[in-house]
Formats: C-alpha cells, structure tokens, sequence
C-alpha cells in the first residue's frame, strides 16, 4: 500500500519509527474515510447548519434534555473532600428541589475523589465519570493513566489522546493506548478527549476521530476545557461527521461530547443541533451524548423554570 505522506499545514511525517504492517494498518483504516477536509467548507458548512436550525430546537423540552445530558464537573486544584462532597450533595438535593426535572448525566472529578463522591452520592441514575491520570496533558506514563483507571471506582473513565504522538504520525503509539486503556475499563464507558484545538486542522480533526472509534473509544470528546480553544461548533460539526461515517461502515455507535467553553444556553442548543441534524433522533440520548460543563447547570435551569436560579 502506498503511504501518504501529505498532511495539512505543509507538514510532513515520515512514519520511520513505524513497522510495515503495523503502519499501514491505521492508514487502511484512515483510507476507508473522507479525511481530506477544507477547513473553510466546514466553517461554511458548520454556519448554515446554525442558521438554518439552532432557531427550531430553543424549546423547553430540548432546554430539559440538554439538562439531562451535562456531566457535572469540577476539576480545580482547589478540589477537596469537602468541596466534593458538598457538590455531589447538590445533585442529591436536585432530586427533591425539582421532581419533575431529571438529573444531570453524570458527576465528573479526579480520581482522588471519586470515592468520595461514591459515597456521599445517593440520587439514581447519575454516573460517577473520572479523568485518568495525565489530564489534561496526557504526558505521563500510561501505567500511571491505567492504574487510575482502574482504581477510581467510576462508571466512565475521560482520557486525553496523546496529541504529540498524533502529530507526529506516531498512530500506532497512540491507539494501543487507548486500546490499552479500554482493555482496562471493560464495560464502563471510555471516553476519548482529542483536545481539538491543538490539532490544528479539521483533517487532523476527523483523523483523530476515527483513529480513536477504532481503537475502542466509546465516546469522542472535544476538549478538557484547559486549552484554547476549547470546544467549537467546527470540531463538532466534523467528529459528528466521523460518528456517522464510523457507524455507517462498522455498525458500532459511538457517544459524542462537546466540552470547554460551553457559557451559554446557546451554545449548548449549537452542538444539540449539530448532533440532530448530523447523527440523528437515535443519537438525542444521554447514552450517547453529553456536555462537559457545569456554568450550564444554573443557565439552563433558570431558562426551564423561569427565573434566574443559582442552585449549582
């Protein structure tokens, strides 16, 4: 198979570190999909998108679903016991404040406080999310990410691709981390960062996307929220494409995550939109899509009940 060598930006990697098979492997499975983006096209596309649907979902229903659908998040250094457990309290307290409301998707923390958050967690069907160990860098070893991972005890582990490796073509040090990573994690939910704004093209968007999917991602994710920028309609518009495409040729759904530089109730109906509009009614569920935010929480509930509420 001949190697292309040809990627965005004038770069160009020469793969020396590969081995034959190894290498062409991940380029078969790039091969299978339209990787070969014009950053303008989708930025043009991306607006029509916006302007032609964002009007239609400003409904409460969509408002209540996108509610349904946060994980909520707190990763500060300044994260304690205690400030864990007066958060997850919050999400207890929802359940009674708001009957008819249901609750955010899942609680996300670091893995030093996700037993914490097991056990002061008590409303049902909200899931315990960690990121591994490396966030937001990636740079440690993956050892270090995998017993994490293993020693959190949450429904859902969040890992960074290792963006240098990405770049530098290295695509085989790069999936058998992750695949390395969702051997660990078995049934519960691997969710894969590709901290879109580092990549720099939406070629290398959409590359990424697929390497990750076929390396047993469970969901795409756009960022940590660490780095700018952050989550943009653009990076959605493509990964959603790459969902599509993924599941056209293999059968196998994969969940999708916006996440950083969510502000505004807007922005959160953008990305529902693009999910709608690109993967479908099938996709409009919190298995399968979620936004990484918790400055949402208060906006969108003040939107649904009517008044400004600061509950969050």
């Amino acid at each position: 198979m001949e190697h292309n060598h040809e990627f965005e930006g004038g770069h160009e990697h020469r793969h020396d570190h590969d081995h034959g098979p190894e290498h062409s492997k991940y380029e078969e499975a790039l091969a299978k999909y339209n990787i070969r983006l014009h950053d303008e096209d989708v930025k043009a596309k991306t607006a029509l998108l916006i302007e032609k649907h964002v009007a239609e979902n400003n409904t409460p229903d969509v408002k209540k679903f996108l509610f349904h659908c946060i994980d909520l998040t707190t990763l500060k250094c300044t994260d304690s016991d205690e400030s864990v457990m007066k958060f997850t309290g919050k999400v207890n307290e929802f359940v009674d404040k708001y009957p008819d409301l249901d609750n955010v998707a899942a609680i996300c923390v670091y893995p030093n406080m996700a037993e914490v958050v097991n056990d002061t967690l008590e409303a049902d069907h909200v899931n315990i999310a960690c990121v591994s160990g490396g966030f937001p860098s990636s740079q440690t070893f993956t050892e270090v990410k995998v017993a994490m991972a293993l020693h959190t005890g949450a429904d859902e582990i969040d890992i960074v691709i290792p963006v240098g490796k990405f770049l530098s073509g290295d695509y085989e040090g790069m999936c058998d981390e992750i695949e390395e990573l969702k051997a660990v994690c078995g049934e519960h939910h691997l969710k894969v960062i590709l901290e879109t704004g580092a990549l720099g093209s939406a070629s290398n968007i959409k590359k990424a996307s697929i390497l990750s999917m076929y390396s047993g991602a469970d969901f795409i994710k756009t960022s940590t929220g660490k780095e700018n920028p952050a989550a943009t309609p653009e990076a959605a518009l493509v990964m959603c494409e790459a969902i599509k495409e993924y599941y056209m040729t293999t059968g196998r759904k994969v969940g999708f995550k916006p996440a950083g530089g969510i502000n505004t109730v807007h922005d959160a109906l953008v990305y529902y939109t693009i999910v709608k509009e690109v993967l479908g009614e099938e996709w409009l569920t919190n298995e399968l899509f979620r936004l990484g935010t918790s400055r949402l929480a208060n906006l969108l509930l003040s939107e649904i009940v009517g008044q400004e509420t600061k509950f969050f």
